[in-house]
């Protein structure tokens, strides 16, 4: 239980250093990941309004309709180009990765990926 407790603080810690530097605007929004160990979830936000322009989840119908694991690499990267195509739709090109103290490797970085190749730029 200790283990446990430490290793959430630790995640807390990482994301709380993370959010000093990285913000959104409205030029250039945030994109959040968050990650369980069963779903993963991303939202482009403009911290200006403290609005959420779009988001993309593995618990959506269209991500349902794919067939795919939830709690895998393929997942994300499907989850990433959701979210990469419905900012595109919205009108937003450019982004500020938001990796949510996790370290870029795995499903972050898969949902990065499909981001990238769905049109988003960061």
């Amino acid at each position: 239980m200790e283990k446990q407790k430490a290793k959430r603080q630790a995640l807390r810690r990482r994301q709380r250093r993370g959010k000093q530097h990285l913000l959104g605007t409205a030029e250039r929004p945030r994109l959040c990941v968050t990650r369980s160990n069963t779903n993963i979830y991303a939202q482009v936000i403009d911290d200006d309004k403290a609005v959420t322009l779009c988001q993309a989840s593995t618990l959506d119908e269209e991500f349902k309709k794919a067939k795919l694991g939830a709690s895998n690499v393929e997942g994300a990267k499907k989850v990433g180009e959701l979210i990469g195509n419905r900012a595109v739709k919205v009108g937003i090109k450019k982004v500020t990765f938001d990796r949510g103290g996790h370290i870029y490797h795995g499903r972050v970085k898969a949902l990065a990926e499909g981001a990238r190749e769905a049109g988003l730029k960061f």
